[in-house]
């Protein structure tokens, strides 16, 4: 790692130690600080520390971002949580932790394996090393040391400083929270690091963290308890008929290993949690998607658009798809919000499924795509490409699902039409950002998948 590099990660972590003042700071004061320090950043700092400042990306684009970045997100937690100041803190510990330690540890771990490789160590350091120092398997630039100290450094510096700024938080967040839930969230935002994208660190983390936080903040004691005895008899059925499932779908290569993996975990939560009839709809939207993806597959070939592996499914998929009827899950026995929690798990479920049909549908038969930020026609295929037959088809399989949903009695008959509308709502915002930001790899397939379903679900809770 070069001195530059190094110095600026510790000016990273030593940033954080800024959130120490949210203990004695009003919400205004706060932001009003964030602000400065964004104006700062933006106009003083880049001619104080000239090109020291830019990383080999910054030279390309002209101007160091992640600069600019770290305090507006700052800046925009504090507009998102200015009455609890401790989820603030918690994701900014996150941030320069987390983010900061991550780079630190992982280098030196990747430094030293390097060492050992050349020396060919064989005893229980050099083993070590070459484990620490290993990169993880879907992103080379990550090793799993660096990982690792992110969750820790991240986890434990976001309980600290939550801990800290507890007592200005009215009512006083329960100790469990403030203990538990930071811990969480680092691993969560640890994991979304780990993605393959160009997204800044400095957005895709403190934002994760922070919407982990929140989730946390609507469990209670007494929604658990009221659950405990569904969820215990409910587990031994989960584990079971996830383990058939997922075999016999890796059998049928309808999932690659890790999407057997990651799909079976996804199961086992939202069998847990819901019971049969919510791990039938889920089971449901992906045999839609599955079955679409096949269709007019001849054609896809030609036009080389068909589905990465054969359309076998991978645990990014897997998430991509369902971490959000996951996380609704959870929240439908562990919150008070179970009608809204029910309402999330079935939009996200039905955006995942009816945008893969419309994308299969409009590739397979589409006579004509386009793109929704100008209208302009491009070829099948194109990322952000629309079709009137796909999108017809979208629409379709959305009402479909959302009646079966209901049939199932996950969610009230009155609840189809805001389903529908979140479905749609979900697809349409992941082809503007699919044609906007794909293609500069900003954001990939699974993250775009990810923000449909979130979408979905927060547009029908707010319709219904």
């Amino acid at each position: 790692m070069s001195h530059s590099e190094h110095a600026r990660q510790w000016v990273h972590i030593g940033s954080g130690l800024f959130s120490l003042l949210l203990r004695v700071l009003t919400w205004w004061q706060a932001a009003a600080l964030a602000a400065t320090a964004l104006a700062f950043n933006v106009f003083v700092l880049p001619r104080i520390g000239g090109r020291r400042l830019y990383r080999p990306v910054d030279e390309a684009r002209g101007f160091p971002l992640g600069i600019v970045l770290y305090p507006l997100s700052v800046l925009l937690l504090i507009l998102l949580f200015p009455s609890r100041l401790d989820i603030v803190a918690a994701a900014w510990g996150i941030l320069a932790f987390g983010d900061g330690f991550a780079t630190l540890v992982g280098q030196r771990a990747a430094a030293a394996k390097a060492q050992t490789d050349r020396t060919a160590k064989n005893d229980v350091f050099g083993l070590f090393a070459a484990v620490a120092g290993g990169r993880l398997s879907w992103n080379q630039e990550k090793t799993v040391a660096g990982t690792i100290a992110f969750m820790m450094c991240g986890g434990f510096g976001a309980s600290a400083l939550a801990l800290w700024t507890r007592p200005a938080v009215t009512p006083t967040p329960d100790i469990a929270f403030v203990m538990v839930a930071p811990l969480v969230a680092a691993m969560i935002a640890g994991l979304v690091e780990t993605i393959p994208i160009r997204l800044d660190d400095n957005i895709s983390v403190p934002m994760t963290a922070a919407a982990v936080l929140w989730l946390a903040t609507l469990v209670t004691p007494e929604a658990i308890e009221a659950a405990r005895g569904d969820l215990v008899s409910n587990l031994p059925w989960a584990i079971g008929v996830n383990a058939i499932v997922s075999y016999l779908g890796y059998r049928a290569r309808t999932v690659s290993l890790s999407g057997t993996i990651g799909g079976a975990l996804i199961g086992v939560v939202i069998y847990t949690a819901g019971g049969w009839r919510a791990w039938l709809f889920l089971f449901l939207t992906f045999f839609v998607a599955t079955a679409a993806s096949k269709l007019g597959l001849k054609r896809k070939v030609l036009l080389g658009i068909e589905e990465e592996r054969g359309g076998r499914r991978g645990a990014g998929n897997a998430f991509a798809n369902c971490g959000v009827a996951a996380a609704a899950a959870v929240a439908g026995v562990a919150t008070p919000y179970s009608t809204e929690a029910w309402i999330a798990l079935v939009a996200a479920l039905t955006a995942g499924g009816s945008d893969t049909v419309a994308s299969e549908i409009g590739k397979a038969w589409g006579t004509s795509t386009f793109l929704v930020t100008g209208f302009g026609r491009v070829k099948a295929g194109t990322p952000g490409a629309m079709s009137l037959e796909g999108t017809a088809a979208g629409v379709v399989s959305a009402f479909a699902l959302a009646m079966v949903a209901s049939a199932l009695g996950l969610i009230p008959g009155t609840a189809i039409l805001a389903v529908v509308v979140g479905a749609t709502a979900g697809a349409l915002v992941e082809s503007v950002l699919a044609a906007t930001l794909e293609g500069p790899g900003i954001l990939n397939n699974d993250m775009l998948n990810f923000i449909n379903t979130a979408v979905a679900a927060a547009v029908a809770i707010a319709i219904a």
